[in-house]
């Protein structure tokens, strides 16, 4: 299984000088911890999961659906990972209501969220399991899941040219016919990625196979627009000399035309981008997990802005760079998944490092953010890595009233797993303007 960061680098990144720092106005970081709450504490173990890297949806009653990467009562290949990992159902005060467990032939790990499709069922994928003939952990399988929990695998990956290795930050898109679309991180016609489409027959379609040269390698998940294009990221490629490049944002239109919106350049521009997530106004916003400056080796990650030109193409602009704080109590790499995006244009997410508290596990434990419409930045809660959590991979969603929820991939229970500093917790921050219970 492909380790994840914050333990390990998850892509073919090569090391890079950063020279260039952006002067941007900053609000001193500040944790407001009379706004945060845990809602649960994830303990591993049989009846309970362990390690939540994907983001969380709800319904319109606040109920929570979600994954972890282990726990469950999925044992065999998944024994050493501490369980195949689980899907959930937890009420707005965070009771679980159901627990699915993977097991192994069905796939294991599921690394994204959840898509909950149109017609309430839910749909994802796992990183490995299924078909084991491409290799022994599995290929990964797409599935769906009834409003009770109960599993269907709509598709096991094959490897070349099918795919292998579903996507880690974004959760599938589904089309007005029901069709849901994705991207594997290896696999496709050359190896490193693909994008793919299953209609509601189960009948899954190659629509992409990336080549790692300017069009990119390793994506990781599309959105989708009124008119059926797909927008992506590709964390790494985009020159002419293979997979060493900074990554892309690309685009695949309904007739199946690809082009490259963006390819990074490193330095203040930023480097490997993460999930993309659509304005009212047709903007595309991301992040990258490096580049951007601050005092980390490879850059500290960015916020980005794409904006389509009335001329043709999109013009990119670095609306924040990580660590423009001395010891980057501002954050550092932000972590997976689309930013939550307020009516005011703010804009909210994680870093998996960075914060005023350095002891998890010898780093530092992670931030929540918010960058308002003027583009400055607050930091909303500082992970302790304790009872409240500490490297939250996933991205936060936002509700009406303006609450943010999300996860936190370790800490929270420090008895799970300690190897690696707990099992972690699902959160919920209040908006100062709602109740905040």
């Amino acid at each position: 299984m492909r380790s994840k960061k914050p333990f390990s680098a998850a892509k073919s990144i090569f090391v890079v000088f950063v020279t260039l720092l952006l002067a941007l106005a900053i609000v001193p970081a500040q944790a407001q911890v009379q706004k945060f709450k845990v809602l649960h504490t994830f303990h591993g173990g049989p009846n309970d999961g362990a390690a939540p890297w994907g983001v969380l949806v709800r319904d319109g009653a606040g109920n929570f659906y979600g994954t972890t990467t282990s726990g469950g009562t999925g044992r065999g290949f998944c024994t050493n990972y501490g369980g195949c990992g689980t899907a959930f159902k937890f009420n707005k005060s965070g009771e679980k209501i159901w627990l699915h467990s993977f097991t192994f032939p069905k796939g294991w790990s599921p690394e994204t969220g959840l898509l909950r499709g149109a017609a309430g069922a839910l749909y994802g994928t796992t990183y490995g399991g299924g078909d084991t003939s491409c290799y022994s952990a599995g290929c990964g399988t797409v599935f769906a899941l009834s409003p009770t929990g109960k599993e269907t695998v709509l598709h096991k990956f094959t490897g070349d040219p099918d795919g292998m290795s579903p996507a880690e930050e974004q959760p599938l898109v589904e089309d007005a016919s029901g069709s849901l679309y994705g991207t594997t991180y290896l696999g496709g016609e050359y190896g490193i990625g693909s994008v793919f489409k299953i209609d509601k027959a189960g009948t899954e379609t190659v629509l992409y196979s990336f080549t790692g040269y300017s069009d990119g390698c390793y994506p990781d998940g599309v959105i989708l627009d009124a008119a059926g294009n797909l927008y992506g990221v590709a964390a790494s490629g985009g020159i002419a000399f293979g997979d060493s490049g900074y990554g892309v944002v690309f685009e695949l239109e309904a007739g199946g035309t690809f082009s490259v919106l963006h390819t990074f350049a490193s330095g203040s521009d930023g480097a490997n981008p993460d999930s993309l997530v659509f304005d009212s106004k047709g903007n595309l916003f991301g992040t990258t997990a490096h580049g951007g400056g601050g005092e980390c080796f490879l850059g500290c990650g960015t916020v980005f802005e794409l904006s389509p030109q009335s001329g043709g193409g999109w013009s990119e602009s670095v609306l924040y760079a990580f660590c423009s704080l001395s010891g980057c109590v501002d954050g550092e790499e932000p972590g997976s998944g689309p930013l939550a995006i307020d009516a005011a244009g703010n804009l909210y997410g994680t870093t998996i490092g960075g914060g005023s508290y350095p002891d998890c596990n010898g780093g530092t434990c992670g931030v929540v953010f918010k960058l308002d419409a003027t583009r400055k930045e607050t930091v909303l809660h500082n992970f302790t890595g304790g009872s409240d959590g500490a490297y939250p991979l996933a991205a936060v969603i936002l509700d009406r009233a303006g609450n943010l929820y999300g996860t936190a991939s370790r800490g929270g229970d420090l008895k799970c797993q300690p190897k690696y500093g707990g099992c972690g917790t699902l959160f919920k921050i209040a908006s100062l303007s709602a109740d905040p219970r």
